[in-house]
């Protein structure tokens, strides 16, 4: 189609056209920062400004499948191929959580903000406050392993001060992270961390159509396109390919592999948001120091067996020497023996005055004196503060779970949370012991270590007037208990054999005897060890937040369904055909001054898609705009349709590539111009609609809810003239993905050739000044 580029209005100004070293499959806008983050072919995530400065760039090692913002804009969610979704602050690309949601690639994020402050049931406004800082210190952090780089541990940089804003979920608002994966599992997580939900659109039964019907309908070997929580978190579309059967028998004629849009009711996240956002609140912080003790114990480990380790191997030198020397006594009894004054056995005079030497003593007890104050250390500044908090949080959660009447429908049940808050509790507990057990074997090695220093200046007869004191007594108890033992291994290490304490019979009897005035429930604690006793933690924490993951997930519910358009047989077995898609909520002011209760009626989504034309052999070369699909459930119980959509015929000489929905009620679209030769550079064209505006056409619902509506729409086409719209020509052939940000009012399209373009779709001089 020529266009007389002489009457064309050229809103849009071209801020930078850029080249790039790789070329870009996923690009996303910041929503309140001129920030834009990037995926490139070879899984590399850039973060570009406005003046396109690049601020950071890392490479996660594996493929990343999909991307999106928080809604605050401080943290960003990345899918990856194998199922794992990682949050990543935006300073400095920082890992901040590292979560396994999926067992298959993550194809879609969507992070959606509950868009109204939380009230009460009197309708005032309810906010969250931390308590803890009125008892304890700062949150505690991960401690480091000595010789690590920053997040070499894969969870978060200690040194970071951002940690505690975005880790601390009672600084943000209600919101909801959904993820969907190649296999059709959708999980929901509050603040991106505490997972509460999870379906799978392969076991919903679709419900009856509108005539009342009993007919219900399932997908099979569907996959996932496009997830889009509403703004008031009330409802999930969900778009997806796949094959809709009725439920036992295979369907023939109309039903077959299609794209479908869902419905899915997710008003609990509305309706019990107070609720669950308080215990979100509780759970998540309990979760960030649950992994502050679980660092703690693996450095812990890694030092004192590194320590342990330089005492055996110079210690098991002496066994050598005296079996060369022709004895059958162990070194415990040679030990003894020097101790007593009996004899002074060749092994251990040279392997004190040779091998070790004074030299070899005083380095040794150094190494092991110092990691037994390097753990102590770490117990005290991370581990017992830790723990403490986590015991806090616990008991805030032990008394919402005896608020039966608003807490037990969101699953938090008393007696897991009893358990798990005992079990919070028997980890002080040990955490004590460990201490008392650290600080003894400690005292006994520095205790053993100078009584060798007494005895090497001895045989060298040298003086030793400067030498520590020793006792006699612990010397013994060394060599008959800690020689050959590592009771601090043994407390912080997890074996295959499950390693037991032993306890008396006269502890265990009075363990009893507490038990039954009502103190606590177990036992068995004093057996287990301190490595242990977390992992029993770990078992009681995830037994009873799996219960508010499995109610909330049974009461996420699909409401309707609309097919789409049927999709030619070789998409069927083709997952790489890419279908242009985008969904998006706008308010509808004809409801916008309804109160709060009702604000689930506030929004109209819009969908859009690209109409193959392998689809409907009369419907070609056009784009559909759906809207009202949300609320069409209600509508059809009155007996009418909310449901409306246009089709849209582009230029015959123009494909389209990309199209986004973008703020009050807009739409852009970005198109190629077909081109004579493959060589050639090619033209393409940007564009933006009032969607708003459109010619909509009601679509009937009938009884068969797998009847293709489209074709209703054919013969009231509306026909896009480039030359009448809102639109920028551009000189080169492009490819998606396009982004655009609703907030600064801008582009980003990307030339096949691996080059980057922003556009400014306003003239507004004073944001383009700012945004400069």
């Amino acid at each position: 189609m020529e266009i007389d580029e002489s009457c064309r209005v050229l809103p849009f100004q071209l801020q930078f056209d850029k080249p790039l070293a790789s070329q870009i499959k996923i690009a996303e806008w910041n929503p309140e920062k001129d920030l834009l983050a990037m995926v490139t072919d070879d899984s590399k995530i850039l973060l570009h400004r406005f003046n396109w400065q690049r601020l950071w760039t890392i490479s996660p090692g594996r493929c990343i499948t999909s991307l999106c913002w928080r809604p605050d804009g401080k943290a960003i969610a990345v899918g990856l191929e194998d199922g794992t979704l990682s949050l990543h602050d935006v300073e400095n690309g920082k890992l901040l959580r590292s979560l396994k949601s999926h067992c298959a690639s993550v194809i879609c994020l969507n992070w959606e903000e509950d868009s109204h402050l939380i009230t009460d049931d009197c309708g005032h406004t309810s906010k969250y406050e931390d308590r803890t800082s009125r008892f304890f210190p700062p949150a505690p952090r991960v401690p480091r392993m000595p010789g690590l780089v920053s997040g070499d541990n894969g969870f978060m940089d200690d040194g970071e001060d951002s940690f505690q804003e975005l880790s601390n979920s009672s600084h943000q608002r209600f919101n909801i992270l959904c993820s969907g994966d190649k296999d059709g599992n959708i999980c929901f997580s509050i603040f991106g961390i505490f997972p509460v939900g999870k379906v799978n659109i392969h076991n919903l039964i679709f419900p009856a159509s509108c005539d009342g019907a009993e007919t219900t309908h399932q997908l099979l070997n569907a996959s996932i396109h496009k997830v889009a929580l509403s703004k008031d978190l009330c409802r999930l579309i969900v778009m997806c390919s796949g094959d809709l059967v009725e439920v036992g028998v295979h369907m023939a004629g109309l039903n077959e592999h299609g794209l479908h849009c869902l419905a899915l009711d997710t008003s609990i996240f509305w309706n019990r948001k107070n609720e669950l956002h308080q215990v979100a609140q509780q759970a998540s912080n309990i979760e960030d120091l649950t992994e502050v003790v679980r660092t703690s114990l693996s450095v812990m480990c890694r030092q004192w067996s590194d320590a342990m380790h330089t005492f055996q191997e110079k210690f098991s030198s002496l066994s050598t020497l005296i079996i060369d020397h022709g004895f059958d006594s162990s070194p415990q009894e040679e030990f003894l023996s020097l101790l007593g004054g009996a004899r002074t056995g060749p092994a251990v005079h040279q392997f004190l005055v040779n091998t070790l030497g004074e030299v070899g003593v005083k380095r040794i007890s150094k190494v092991l004196c110092g990691a037994g104050k390097e753990l102590q250390r770490i117990v005290l500044d991370h581990l017992q503060p830790a723990a403490e908090v986590i015991v806090f949080r616990m008991g805030e959660l032990r008394g919402l779970s005896r608020w039966r009447a608003r807490y037990h429908g969101i699953g938090l049940d008393e007696s897991l949370i009893n358990n798990a808050t005992e079990k919070a509790g028997m980890l002080l507990v040990q955490v004590e012991r460990f201490m008392r057990v650290l600080s003894s074997v400690v005292q006994q090695y520095s205790n053993f270590f100078n009584w060798l220093l007494k005895c090497i200046k001895l045989l060298m007869s040298e003086p030793s007037d400067q030498l520590l004191p020793y006792n006699s007594e612990l010397v013994i108890i060394f060599l008959k208990f800690l020689y050959e033992q590592d009771p601090v291994k043994q407390l912080l290490e997890i074996s295959e054999t499950d390693y037991d304490v032993e306890i008396d019979l006269e502890t265990m009897q009075r363990v009893r005897e507490l038990v039954q005035f009502g103190g606590f429930s177990d036992t068995e604690y004093l057996r287990r060890t301190l490595a242990k006793e977390f992992q029993q933690m770990e078992f009681s924490f995830k037994e009873a937040f799996q219960m508010p993951f499995t109610i909330i997930s049974r009461k996420i519910l699909c409401e309707d369904l609309l097919p789409l358009f049927p999709l030619p047989s070789l998409a069927k077995e083709s997952s790489s055909m890419r279908i242009p898609t985008s969904v998006s909520y706008y308010e509808d002011s004809s409801r916008a001054s309804l109160s709060h209760y009702t604000s689930q009626n506030q929004f109209v989504d819009y969908i859009s898609f690209q109409v193959p034309d392998e689809s409907f052999s009369d419907i070609v070369n056009c784009i559909c705009i759906v809207r009202g699909f949300m609320h069409d459930s209600h509508c059809l119980k009155k007996g009418n349709s909310s449901l409306e959509a246009v089709l849209l015929r582009i230029p015959v000489d123009y494909q389209c590539v990309d199209l986004s929905l973008y703020k009050d009620s807009q739409i852009a679209l970005l198109l190629n111009k077909a081109t004579t030769t493959s060589e050639s550079a090619g033209d393409a064209c940007m564009m933006i609609l009032q969607a708003s505006d459109l010619p909509y056409v009601s679509i009937s619902r009938s009884a068969y809810i797998d009847a293709w509506r489209l074709q209703e729409l054919k013969d009231s086409v509306a026909y896009l003239h480039i030359g009448d719209e809102k639109a920028r020509t551009i000189p080169h052939s492009v490819i998606a993905p396009l982004a655009v940000s609703a907030s600064r009012g801008v582009a980003c399209v990307f030339a096949a050739r691996k080059r980057a373009l922003v556009y400014i779709l306003e003239e507004d001089e004073d944001e383009v000044s700012d945004a400069e």
